[in-house]
């Protein structure tokens, strides 16, 4: 046995020896192998292994929250000068159906030139790429006018627990001047690389629909069937046409979307968007084109729960549907449960917001931080042909609760979109280990520019 190891140790290579992309690489193998489903989580696993990794290196570091869901906290101390940075991404994944992939979703198998498993795009490639440039921080010993802090956090794709927690308990560990988080992505559109960073996040406001009626015999219609009421409600909502309701962050995205050639369709209509007459139509042509588009314009309401009944022969006493609505920042959940009985206009369909967890509206990051421009020269030093652009995420994350802590938060665009697909949440996650390393080397150029 003591042969087989020194004969594996030899294949390592030196603490000196490993470049970044690799380091990274190593870490996002290791991350993915660690099955932190959730539910339930169990990202204490991957918080250990996180600890493991900064011991090692001499790195000060400290586990943190509810037993078996632990959050992991490390710190390289700066001169002060600045207030910290802090990098933060989740542990957590979401789960994914085996049977469905090529490979297993927890391997980390490298295979045409694609490193597989759930976590490789959401959220484990930031969390490895954060680490590493972390412990390469470390390694370089070079001076930080600022403390940089790295936050793993649980419980980011359900409940939003693991930051709530950090937040009401150990707020002083993790508090920072700004923060780099998911959210952002890369895009190669008309001989351009489009750098999309997240500074502001649409708002899950998730709905029930109730109905009643009286149960009875499948053979005889009835006019009270739940099932059916509760059908047209549900049709009502996903045809209806929302309002338009832009802000500073979703302008300055279409405005300079449209200077695109691939884009030069959207500059006519931007103008229609502006009065209350014209922005539906202009919004519903949007859509046309480009249904992404169209969701920074207006909230969102998807049916996607129904229950109802238990024998075919048998109408239901009662109808149940839940709706998943995406709110833009300047709306209130009050508006919205308003909007949807409006629109529904029907006393017999109950529309109440759904229990659970409730994510907090906030402005957008601002666009003149050291951070952001940091961010800017970066990217745009990449490439020959760099576009960079605020962007609002249809999706949610985290930073939506440091953002109302008063903490600037940009979703970093880090990694390409490759093959224009997005294969977060879904079957066969992956990531080329060449867009790993590229991102790595970005996040390091951001970190060390913005933190020496």
């Amino acid at each position: 046995m003591r042969v087989v190891l020194v004969g594996l140790l030899a294949l390592l290579p030196a603490a000196g020896e490993e470049t970044l992309a690799l380091r990274a690489r190593r870490y996002l193998v290791d991350l993915v192998r660690i099955d932190t489903t959730n539910p339930p989580g169990n990202e204490t696993r991957a918080a250990e292994y996180l600890q493991g990794v900064a011991a090692a290196e001499g790195i000060s570091c400290e586990l943190a929250g509810e037993p078996g869901r632990l959050n992991f906290v490390a710190r390289l101390g700066g001169t002060g000068r600045r207030r910290p940075l802090l990098l933060l991404a989740h542990t957590d994944v979401v789960p994914a159906e085996s049977a469905r992939w090529s490979v297993s979703p927890f391997s980390g198998e490298v295979r045409d030139g694609f490193l597989y498993g759930r976590g490789a795009l959401d959220d484990k490639s930031l969390l490895a790429a954060e680490l590493a440039v972390l412990v390469e921080l470390k390694r370089s010993g070079q001076p930080l006018s600022r403390d940089v802090i790295l936050l793993a956090e649980a419980d980011e794709e359900a409940g939003s627990t693991g930051i709530q927690w950090m937040i009401a308990h150990a707020w002083k560990t993790i508090e920072a001047e700004f923060a780099i988080n998911e959210g952002g992505f890369a895009l190669d559109v008309s001989g351009s690389r489009l750098f999309h960073i997240q500074t502001t996040e649409k708002i899950p406001t998730r709905a029930v629909l109730r109905t009643q009626g009286v149960a009875g015999h499948g053979s005889l219609p009835r006019s009270d069937n739940p099932v059916v009421r509760l059908s047209r409600a549900l049709v009502k909502l996903a045809d209806a046409d929302q309002p338009v309701r832009m802000n500073p962050t979703s302008r300055r995205y279409l405005d300079e979307l449209s200077r695109l050639g691939d884009y030069a369709w959207l500059a006519p209509l931007l103008p229609r968007l502006r009065h209350e007459l014209t922005a539906v139509p202009a919004a519903n042509q949007i859509r046309e084109h480009d249904p992404e588009i169209d969701t920074q314009l207006r909230a969102t309401m998807v049916p996607t729960v129904v229950h109802a009944g238990t024998k075919i022969n048998v109408i239901p006493s009662g109808a149940e549907a839940q709706v998943d609505v995406r709110r833009l920042p300047n709306e209130t959940r009050e508006e919205i449960i308003a909007r949807m009985r409006r629109i529904v206009n029907d006393p017999q369909v109950e529309i109440a917001p759904a229990p659970g967890q409730e994510m907090p509206a906030t402005e957008p990051s601002s666009l003149t931080t050291d951070l952001y421009k940091e961010m800017e020269t970066v990217f745009r030093a990449s490439s020959p042909r760099a576009v960079v652009l605020p962007y609002m995420q249809r999706g949610a994350t985290d930073g939506a609760f440091l953002r109302q802590k008063g903490m600037a938060v940009y979703g970093v665009p880090l990694f390409l979109r490759e093959d224009r697909e997005n294969r977060s949440h879904g079957t066969d996650e992956r990531i080329s280990p060449a867009n790993l390393a590229e991102g790595t080397e970005l996040l390091w150029k951001i970190v060390t520019g913005v933190a020496r």
